[in-house]
């Protein structure tokens, strides 16, 4: 199966007055097309780093990334602005919405800076948003959503443009167990359907949705195993 994801020797290294921070050291590791992956570790780990790399939203210090067999490093500014409008869709746990939009032109605004029409941009909008279950709820801003549909608003925004990547950073971190479970539910469907789920988290009950689990500590990689104990969501009602 042809790569990816290929990080060879990745390093950050922050200075912050006189300290240098070494946020990740020396990070090797391969992702494969479909793979469901959850980066783990705690606060400090690197993970949150290792995420905005991977989402071409930072540059390492050192070391190669490679995405699609091209190098990265050799990308131009308008060819990574491309690669993060329409090859990684971002899910944030602060759900980024713009609050005095409705759930349609929010999920719409990827397609704006592609420049797509309209016409054409209020219709993929739309299908994403059913695809979510919020086809009944494309008029509503921000402030007149729960939490959970929020978060779905930015799964579907994050999915309009057909991206090979989901990029979630703590996509549950501020959501009840219940609306946890949906999301979770979400994440899996939008795997079937044959997007790569890279999820980063410090819960390990949301890791253990992935099919991979990549721990982080101190920078480095701890472990990289398979899960050998997936959790599959589920819920007793269709989602509200």
């Amino acid at each position: 199966m042809e790569p990816l994801i290929v990080l060879k020797d990745i390093s950050r290294r922050y200075t912050v007055g006189s300290e240098v921070i070494h946020a990740l050291r020396s990070v090797s590791t391969t992702i494969y097309k479909n793979e469901y992956v959850a980066l783990m570790g705690s606060s400090g780990s690197g993970k949150s780093t290792l995420m905005n790399i991977l989402g071409c939203l930072d540059t390492p210090s050192g070391g190669e990334y490679t995405l699609r067999g091209i190098r990265v490093s050799e990308m131009s500014d308008n060819q990574l602005a491309e690669i993060r409008n329409k090859e990684i869709g971002f899910v944030f746990q602060t759900f980024n919405l713009l609050p005095r939009s409705t759930a349609l032109e929010n999920v719409a605004l990827p397609l704006v800076y592609a420049g797509i029409g309209k016409e054409d941009r209020d219709q993929r909008a739309l299908k994403s948003l059913q695809d979510v279950g919020l086809g009944d709820r494309v008029k509503h801003r921000p402030n007149e959503l729960s939490g959970g549909q929020r978060q779905r608003v930015a799964v579907a925004r994050a999915l309009v443009n057909s991206p090979a990547i989901i990029l979630a950073d703590e996509p549950t971190g501020n959501l009840d167990s219940k609306t946890s479970a949906e999301i979770m539910l979400l994440f899996e469907e939008i795997h079937r359907k044959g997007n790569t789920i890279i999820v980063v988290t410090h819960e390990e009950d949301i890791a253990r949705h992935a099919h991979r689990i990549i721990r982080l500590r101190d920078g480095l990689i701890e472990s990289d195993l398979p899960n050998d104990r997936i959790t599959r969501a589920s819920l007793q009602k269709e989602l509200a």
